[in-house]
């Protein structure tokens, strides 16, 4: 029992060594050189995809480097801009406290200056009331009534006797 396929028969030897070779010229032909081609496009693709990715992480990293430095440089700003509105609260409480202080010391010197008119014309009320008295006193003694005119003319001189340094105040008699 003779299998015919498992015998060597040089016809179908030679037959399938020609269609092994004009199916190899085939494929090579129509089949690996576009194959080739699209692998090495594919490479291509791939190896510029992989050239764009390094490219967009170093862009990436020098942004990321450039955001560091932008906050830093808006942290030391802010630290500044907080350091004069600080500055500038600490002058306008002093300057605040500086005119407090003075209106303050006008409202003092005021007063004081209010009280001084008030003591005076106290004083110079007393000083009208004290010479009528004594008028009165004095024309009771005398024991006759004064006219207007003499009247105001005592009270002129008792009060320039009272207004005059160093004048004793101590009636005549």
């Amino acid at each position: 029992m003779d299998n015919p396929l498992v015998q060597v028969d040089p016809g179908l030897f030679i037959w399938t060594i020609i269609t092994f070779l004009v199916l190899l010229t085939l494929l090579a032909k129509f089949a690996w050189g576009p194959l080739l081609k699209a692998l090495e496009s594919r490479q291509n693709l791939i190896r510029k995809s992989l050239d764009d990715a390094q490219q967009a992480t170093q862009e990436l990293e020098r942004v990321n480097q450039e955001s560091l430095q932008i906050l830093r440089t808006a942290r030391v700003e802010a630290e500044s801009i907080i350091s004069q509105s600080r500055s500038a609260a600490d002058s306008l409480r002093e300057e605040i406290k500086q005119k407090a202080r003075a209106e303050g010391a006008a409202l003092v010197r005021n007063a004081e200056r209010q009280i001084q008119l008030e003591t005076a014309r106290a004083l110079q009320q007393i000083r009208h009331e004290a010479v009528d008295l004594s008028v009165m006193i004095a024309s009771k003694l005398i024991g006759r009534n004064l006219s207007k005119d003499d009247n105001a003319r005592l009270i002129d001189e008792a009060l320039q006797q009272i207004d005059a340094p160093g004048t004793p105040s101590q009636p005549r008699g």
